[in-house]
């Protein structure tokens, strides 16, 4: 603006209209402007050929530039966050992640960062998390008003109603002291999916199944209080007895479905990831994760087999031909990447690239400037992708705790002629240990080895 009221003659309002038009660049306002500068500059002596020139390089600073002290002074900002990413990292995490509290992409890239930076972030919990994110012990806990739908008014009253009255001792107690026009059936709900629970009763499914009995117990111990005619024994053990009583027997959901469920509520895989369960699997069909994809792509390898669970798909027509590519946003144990599926593999592929699908896909890498970019060329389901990569699982048991009903149900319609077989391991007295082979040979995919491991009684899950 004070080169155009110098050397050209413009007044301020004449600067500010020249100002607005390099902003908007409308090449009809931009030539009008470009022949009033340099008739201005001509009436002060300046040679048209020579303020031309300088309309033009004015011009090009527009589009983008800083003056100095505007570069300094981000110069500053990014060495004072810089300096706070490396030396206070778990304060660095929680300050960001309290920025963006409402915004789940941001939030889950935030926590992918964090556990590349070893900083440990502790699931939601009634009894330890705040309503925002929060420092202890050199952890970050996650904020309860970063769970989805839940609000963050309504968790700033679950933080003051334990801090006046302590930590919750159960479920009931939970109920029994909330408000139910803060905490409603949705937060109660969402709550439980997000594990937010889990410290007092971590039966999630069983939370969910009784969310109507023990959010009207819940109104109906708040209705009492408010009218100050609470019952002789209102809120107290019996009551709890009476409700306990009623809940529903309810099997914990396997770690596919919670994980499923938690996700829904939290916006990503905060606990667990679906594909932890079959990394050693994968591993055997040399399959690579992210994390190990990356240095050998650094040092010049392109060709690789990765797996992932698509969280996103943007689908975008090219300029030049009309057809249409992807871009594919995939999540695997160890963080989240991009695939850019050109139009031939997006055909391939598209049925299988839809969220929450769990895919084995054949990627070519190019590292470039410290960034690596993927370029899908074709993708299967992960469970074929792993089939027969182990011949069988070995279940070991606890003695005489075992439920076979549970084991049973979890092995339902999952029977396969060419999978593999299911052999349960029990210790018995002196030492010594039984065996017993399942009839029959079953799919062995990454949900039957989660369903397994969860039920009743089995201490842990083996290849065999």
């Amino acid at each position: 603006m004070q080169i155009a009221q110098i050397l050209a003659g413009y007044s301020l309002g004449e600067a500010d209209l020249l100002r607005r038009a390099m902003g908007k660049k409308k090449k009809e306002e931009m030539e009008q402007q470009r022949a009033r500068f340099i008739s201005g500059a001509e009436a002060k002596g300046v040679p048209a050929t020579q303020s031309g020139a300088i309309f033009d390089l004015v011009d090009k600073f527009a589009g983008y530039g800083f003056n100095k002290s505007h570069a300094a002074a981000y110069a500053v900002v990014s060495y004072q966050t810089a300096w706070l990413k490396a030396n206070a990292p778990v304060e660095f995490f929680a300050a960001s992640m309290s920025l963006d509290i409402a915004n789940t992409d941001k939030l889950s890239v935030f926590y992918q960062d964090a556990k590349r930076f070893g900083v440990k972030i502790r699931a939601p919990d009634v009894n330890r998390s705040g309503a925002d994110f929060d420092v202890e012990e050199g952890e970050v806990l996650y904020a309860l008003g970063g769970i989805r739908n839940v609000g963050l008014q309504a968790m700033e009253h679950v933080v003051e109603v334990r801090r006046e009255g302590g930590a919750f001792r159960d479920i009931f107690d939970f109920v029994e002291r909330v408000d139910p026009r803060q905490v409603n059936k949705r937060a109660f709900e969402t709550l439980a999916r997000a594990g937010a629970f889990d410290s007092i009763h971590p039966n999630r499914a069983q939370l969910l199944a009784a969310a109507d009995l023990l959010v009207s117990y819940g109104q109906t111990v708040a209705s009492g209080r408010a009218s100050d005619q609470m019952g002789l024994f209102a809120g107290t053990s019996h009551d709890n007895e009476a409700l306990r009583k009623k809940m529903p027997r309810t099997e914990s959901w396997t770690p596919t479905e919670r994980l499923d469920e938690e996700l829904a509520a939290v916006g990503f895989y905060l606990s667990g990831h679906p594909l932890d369960d079959m990394v050693e699997a994968l591993r055997r069909k040399r399959t690579d994760l992210l994390a190990d994809v990356i240095p050998k792509a650094e040092a010049g390898a392109e060709a690789f087999r990765m797996a992932g669970v698509v969280r996103r798909k943007q689908e975008r027509a090219s300029q030049s031909s009309g057809e249409k590519f992807a871009f594919v946003t995939f999540s695997d144990p160890t963080g989240e990447y991009e695939v850019l599926f050109p139009p031939e593999a997006l055909r391939k592929c598209r049925e299988l690239l839809e969220p929450g699908k769990a895919v084995a896909l054949k990627v070519r890498a190019k590292a470039r400037d410290g960034e690596v970019r993927f370029f899908g060329d074709d993708c299967e389901p992960v469970d074929k992708a792993v089939a027969n990569a182990v011949a069988g699982l070995r279940v070991h048991l606890a003695p005489r705790s075992a439920e076979i009903d549970a084991l049973k149900r979890r092995l339902e319609g999952v029977s396969n002629a060419r999978g593999g077989e299911i052999i349960l391991v029990s210790a018995v007295e002196g030492g010594r240990e039984v065996e017993m082979k399942l009839p029959g040979r079953f799919t062995l995919d990454g949900a039957v080895r989660g369903a397994l491991k969860t039920a009743p009684g089995v201490v842990f899950v083996e290849d065999l």
